[in-house]
């Protein structure tokens, strides 16, 4: 009878509980982000002969294969094309809003050699901000938010990836209606850890990196959170982690991510950056020596105002 009840009690447990840990280390470095695209991104076109040579191809599409050759890099569709072509023309596999489709490509052959007409990427690099690792699974989250193809507005869908280390070596400010920009120098050789996934809640994976000396904070829960003061985590020079004020004036629990809003007080912060920057999102928002959430957006007619998710969400994201 024991051997029932026990075996009734396991098949109730809920498939959506999440395993993270109560207490997690905060972020706020700056990371450098690279990131190869599963497929090669079409960003746009540049004409040949003064024209153009779209064929059927749309900006944001992603070439998978040529000829049933797989490809994953700008070198390997070269020497793909350069193997299959036939009377001028190969066949491209696509992903174009999660369908796969065959599209006939007619080339051009100008110059000694055949041409695309097409401007293509095949990697992302950039930088953002560290949210939290989770000491337990050395789970990371970072930016809060998806990793976006600026030309062609499509979210990058992840091969592979690396996070590494970055040190800001300069701040554009914003102004209103200009997002500014944190500026840095990388080291893509000083590996952190790995990405595994880009989502609409933020980039996550592994962190590798030596995590021994850091200090955990426990996680807060939306429905503590207060209106009032709190602060941010960031780095507005080098690899300085520093805390800065802000003032919580509103809490959404109804959105799946701009769940704070908030103002920063920080007059050093607002001195130095005019607000909010592009490279903040993900730095982590921290009330009563807990952590609650993370910047993901600013608000242009006013950089000194913007958007935070909650960190159970990111959490819960990056365990699914």
């Amino acid at each position: 009878m024991k051997k029932i009840l026990v075996l009734l009690m396991l098949l109730l447990v809920p498939l959506n509980v999440f395993a993270y840990s109560e207490y997690i280390i905060p972020g706020g470095k700056t990371l450098g982000i690279e990131i190869q695209n599963d497929g090669i991104i079409v960003i746009g076109f540049y004409k040949i002969d003064n024209k153009f040579n779209r064929n059927s191809i749309k900006v944001g599409d992603s070439i998978i294969k040529v000829n049933n050759t797989k490809v994953n890099t700008i070198d390997e569709l070269l020497v793909a094309i350069e193997n299959n072509v036939q009377d001028n023309k190969v066949n491209f596999t696509i992903k174009r809003n999660q369908k796969i489709l065959e599209i006939p490509f007619e080339l051009i052959y100008a110059d000694n050699t055949y041409k695309t007409g097409l401007y293509v990427k095949d990697t992302i690099t950039g930088i953002g901000t560290l949210t939290y690792i989770d000491p337990e699974t050395k789970i990371y989250g970072a930016l809060g938010h998806e990793i976006i193809e600026s030309n062609s507005s499509q979210m990058i869908e992840v091969k592979s990836g690396k996070i590494f280390k970055s040190l800001v070596t300069k701040i554009d400010r914003s102004s209103i209606g200009v997002v500014g920009t944190k500026n840095a120098k990388f080291y893509s050789n000083m590996i952190y850890g790995n990405v595994i996934k880009n989502t609409s809640k933020g980039i996550y994976g592994i962190y590798t990196d030596n995590i021994s000396n850091y200090q955990t904070m426990e996680v807060g829960n939306m429905d503590s959170l207060k209106i009032g003061p709190a602060l941010i985590y960031t780095v507005l020079e080098k690899d300085e982690i520093k805390p800065y004020e802000i003032y919580i004036d509103g809490i959404v629990k109804n959105n799946s991510i701009k769940n704070i809003h908030f103002k920063i007080t920080s007059e050093e912060l607002i001195q130095a950056a005019g607000g909010i920057v592009q490279g903040m999102s993900g730095s982590p928002i921290i009330q009563d020596n807990k952590i609650y959430g993370a910047v993901t957006h600013v608000i242009l007619d006013n950089p000194t105002t913007g958007y935070g998710i909650f960190i159970t969400t990111m959490l819960k994201e990056g365990e699914s």
